[in-house]
């Protein structure tokens, strides 16, 4: 099991094309940790703005009473891709992982894959 500084860490070391990561608790807004920002990307920025995605798309799914939960949540912009990741582990419930790729080299599939695998590891 892994605290989330190791987390971080792994996430930025084994997924290609990693720019930034940040856990991200939905319910406040606050990142709990972040690893990578660049001047061009504040992750707590970045995690407060992608809260209110996570929001919108749990009450939409509440809307239409889907009984289903999210998995992961791609936005795709011109040269990165930002991956949201909600947790659903033992105590990882309101929390989610972000994850800013750069697009020329991350393999998406791949990332999708390690963050999945990284979040089992985690321990909150």
């Amino acid at each position: 099991m892994a605290d989330t500084e190791t987390t971080l860490k792994e996430a930025m070391t084994s997924i290609q094309g990693a720019v930034g990561v940040a856990l991200v608790d939905y319910g406040s807004g606050m990142a709990l940790g972040t690893l990578g920002s660049t001047q061009d990307l504040d992750l707590s920025v970045a995690a407060a703005g992608n809260t209110d995605v996570v929001r919108a798309k749990l009450r939409t799914m509440e809307m239409l009473h889907l009984k289903d939960h999210i998995e992961d949540i791609l936005i795709t912009l011109c040269t990165q891709y930002h991956l949201i990741r909600l947790l659903t582990g033992r105590g990882g419930k309101g929390l989610f992982l972000y994850l800013v790729l750069d697009k020329d080299r991350a393999n998406l599939a791949m990332a999708r894959h390690q963050l999945k695998r990284i979040e089992s590891e985690l321990e909150i």
